[in-house]
């Protein structure tokens, strides 16, 4: 932990600094954390309820520690969370999308929001997608060809996985590939879920951009599997700077890195 701050940090950066915490120590205590932050017990106790509604730590007696790998929010609690940010990314992203493109989109919270605003864009192109959510937001556009990939269905994730899903994407030449993760790390995008990770995979190997949609609550969290190394991406599309070190090293694998705007 960072030594005493002089002036008590603002809940934004205080919710940073617990994740921080806790990717070198597996448990913290709210008793420290509030003599380090300069703020009350009571505000911590608050900050660890929040981030723990988000699925990024679990509370524990005194204090909290880090959450499974193998498990996340489902998402339709997901994708109540950070939906401004999680927007602006969307976004972001379906501005780089050109005239005639062909994109492979993957299932998630963020991904949607992706295919609502390119839906919105009205531009002429073709989506092919595992994501039921996705599928639907971008077939209100006339503009937009929509093909949804075949496979086992997860009513949770309102997605389709599995080989026959893979096997499908396969045959697919592309311009372009758009996954989400559950967690970037110097080492790359990590997935909690196997079966999300063989089909971000499988995308990831039918384009020559690929970008990664993750928002700032992603960085330095770590999950069951890791999809690709860092260099495999092309861009990282994000709605806030990510820490200094996790920066320059993804910086040093070329990652272009896209911040939205407010």
């Amino acid at each position: 932990m960072a030594p005493r701050n002089t002036q008590a940090l603002g809940k934004a950066a205080r919710h940073a600094a617990i994740l921080e915490a806790l990717s070198t120590d597996p448990t913290v205590r709210i008793s420290t954390l509030a003599e380090d932050f300069g703020v009350s017990t009571e505000t911590v106790r608050r900050d660890i309820e929040a981030l723990s509604a988000r699925g990024v730590v679990r509370r524990t007696y005194g204090g909290a520690s880090v959450s499974h790998p193998a498990s996340q929010p489902r998402l339709s609690e997901r994708e109540q969370l950070l939906v401004a940010e999680r927007s602006r990314i969307g976004h972001a992203a379906a501005a780089l999308v050109e005239e005639g493109m062909v994109v492979m989109l993957d299932a998630g919270s963020t991904t949607t929001h992706f295919a609502r605003a390119l839906a919105a864009r009205g531009i002429r192109a073709t989506l092919l997608t595992n994501s039921l959510d996705a599928a639907l937001a971008a077939g209100v556009s006339d503009a937009l060809r929509v093909l949804v990939a075949p496979g086992e269905l997860s009513a949770v994730e309102r997605g389709l996985y599995g080989p026959e899903t893979a096997a499908f994407l396969r045959r697919f030449h592309v311009d372009m590939s758009v996954i989400g993760a559950s967690g970037l790390t110097e080492e790359g995008p990590c997935e909690a879920e196997s079966r999300a990770a063989w089909v971000k995979r499988a995308m990831l190997e039918r384009a020559p951009r690929r970008l990664l949609l993750v928002d700032s609550s992603k960085f330095g969290r770590v999950f069951l599997e890791q999809i690709c190394p860092p260099e495999q991406i092309t861009d990282l599309v994000t709605e806030a700077h990510p820490p200094v070190p996790l920066a320059a090293a993804l910086g040093r694998h070329g990652l272009r890195l896209i911040v939205s705007d407010l």
